[in-house]
């Protein structure tokens, strides 16, 4: 009853130094009449797992199968320490803190049912509901959080009672029970659900808004299991109303957020807007950023007059962020970016490090062998846990500048302040757009548009989430990454100090199985010297190549490398 009290006058006191979201027309506004566009980040990963983010995906993709293996190795008190640190570290102040600094504000928080309420067939009553303390006070304290940074938060339910669909791993569905549509119970403990957060939050003005029903996936009547050839979706209509419905019981001033069937895409069936204060929720991946891959929920916007919301993007590489970003702006179309901490995560905010421990009971798990003593496995478990917290992560600065500077300013900036004389890095190229930083051929992922252009923009998946292909390096003298299959026509632009005016020797450290030929240029398109670097036996076989009398400037200088033919590896070049 104390927290209550205190929450309440919390809540309330926000009220005067806040600006309640609301829809008007087509725009999403404040209690000024401002039009607010969401710039937001999605928390994936955080009250629910996916197996991809935990590298599982192989064997266990939905949550409860990881749950499964954890408590194979420690136990099910050990899986529960496990969980409680991981939730622990996952988020926390400091996270909010810093995404409010970068720019975003906005959180989208991605619940799991079980954290606010048991499962049906766990109820002792029939009937009634078992409310538990953890959800919620995880949502008191990211509000307060969000709060103290002026930033909005969105509850979305993206596990609801039973799974909402057939893709199992983004709702925790076990499919030995019944779903959120085979079961009566299971939609009135959704609803239920939604009526408890709105009579909990209704004072809040820092509540951007319901998302109900996170990607359904569904074949009601249709053939495809994730719905997407439904043409009328009644069931999810019916369900999203009736939430609707609950909701405005309490609190009538929060927006509502509704999405379609397939994943949030499929609004087939539709019928007459059911309240005063709602919005669609889309969700884009994987395709052009152009306006033909808006035009049905352009449309949509157009024909209902309300406003539209990109509630999941991501996934992809900082080119794709700037243009999608670009796109949103024209249109004013609020967004959230998905998710913001995973393991080995180089499209995301923060990369979570993995450890070669934790990757020995990944192969464990996949692979089978000797089983990992419960101490080792525990031990493990606990440092990725640790790993979660923001100091331990890496932040992605790449991704931040391209989601924010980058999308209207078209200059380069230096990633790290190189002088020279100094060693200067392959991987530290400049930071800012395609064909100002860098240039390469492969820097997007456009497999659900084209097919045939499918890529992973960055082939080794390290430190950057530009185009550049970025490996491990093994070199004796290392940043741990080179810059790898390179092909003719692309080139990286570094920003370097020089002291002097004079001219100086570039030590070129490279790996090469054939004769290849690259040349170093200014900015300005001004040639400093063509050099054949000879064959060096392998790919990863390192050779250094002197070039001497390359002349810089006193103070900055853009200089480029260009790669005239495929296949040069690049450690880092050293200036002398």
């Amino acid at each position: 009853m104390k927290r209550t009290i205190l929450l309440s006058a919390l809540l309330l006191s926000q009220f005067g130094t806040s600006q309640l979201l609301k829809t008007s027309g087509q725009k999403i506004v404040n209690d000024k009449g401002e039009n607010i566009q969401l710039r937001g980040l999605g928390l994936g990963g955080w009250m629910l797992q996916e197996g991809y983010m935990l590298k599982t995906a192989d064997f266990a993709g939905p949550q409860y199968k990881i749950k499964e293996k954890i408590t194979d190795l420690i136990g099910e008190e050990g899986m529960n320490e496990f969980y409680k640190a991981y939730l622990k570290n996952g988020i926390t102040k400091q996270d909010i803190d810093f995404l409010a600094k970068a720019g975003f504000n906005s959180i989208r928080l991605p619940m799991h049912y079980n954290l606010y309420t048991i499962p049906i067939e766990k109820e002792p009553v029939k009937g009634k509901d078992t409310w538990l303390d953890e959800g919620f006070k995880m949502t008191d304290d990211l509000l307060q959080w969000c709060a103290d940074n002026k930033i909005y938060l969105i509850l979305d339910l993206h596990a609801a009672p039973g799974g909402q669909g057939n893709d199992a791993n983004i709702s925790d569905n076990d499919k030995s029970k019944p779903s959120l549509w085979d079961s009566e119970e299971n939609q009135r403990k959704t609803i239920a659900l939604w009526k408890k957060l709105a009579e909990r939050y209704k004072n809040s003005p820092w509540i951007g808004g319901y998302d109900l029903i996170n990607e359904p996936n569904i074949n009601f009547t249709g053939k495809n299991p994730n719905g997407t050839d439904e043409m009328s979706n009644a069931p999810l209509w019916k369900l999203q109303k009736d939430i609707t419905a609950a909701i405005r019981e309490v609190d009538k001033k929060r927006i509502i957020f509704i999405e379609g069937n397939a994943w949030g895409n499929n609004y087939n069936g539709l019928p007459d807007i059911w309240d005063h204060n709602m919005a669609f929720s889309f969700h884009k991946y994987w395709n052009y950023n152009d306006d033909s891959t808006l035009k049905s929920v352009l449309d949509l916007r157009e024909k209902h007059n309300i406003p539209i919301w990109l509630g999941e993007t991501g996934e992809n590489s900082n080119v794709w962020f700037t243009e999608l970003i670009q796109l949103l702006d024209k249109h004013n179309i609020g967004y959230a970016f998905w998710p913001m901490k995973k393991i080995d995560n180089i499209a995301g905010i923060a990369n979570v490090k993995i450890t070669p421990e934790y990757e020995k009971l990944l192969d464990y798990w996949k692979n089978g062998g000797e089983k990992p003593s419960k101490e080792y496995a525990r031990k493990a478990l606990m440092e990725i846990a640790d790993h979660y917290k923001l100091n331990n992560t890496e932040i992605k600065t790449d991704v931040i500048d391209a989601m924010f500077r980058q999308v209207t300013d078209a200059s380069t900036k230096p990633f790290r302040n190189h002088q020279v004389p100094g060693r200067v890095f392959a991987s530290e190229y400049d930071l800012g757009r395609i064909g100002a930083a860098y240039e390469d051929k492969d820097f997007i992922n456009l497999w659900v548009s084209d097919p045939a252009k499918r890529s992973e923009w960055n082939s080794g998946q390290q430190m950057r989430n530009d185009g550049v292909d970025l490996y491990k390096c093994n070199d004796k003298v290392t940043n741990h990454y080179y810059v790898g299959k390179t092909e003719s026509g692309e080139w990286l632009q570094y920003t370097v100090n020089s002291k002097a005016a004079q001219n100086y020797t570039f030590d070129i450290r490279y790996a090469a199985d054939k004769d290849s030929k690259i040349r170093i240029e200014k900015a300005s398109g001004e040639s400093l010297a063509s050099v054949l670097l000879p064959s060096g036996g392998g790919k990863e076989n390192w050779k250094t190549f002197s070039v001497k009398n390359i002349p810089l400037q006193k103070g900055e200088n853009k200089i480029r490398i260009f790669f005239e033919n495929d296949g040069v590896n690049l450690n880092y070049f050293e200036v002398k």
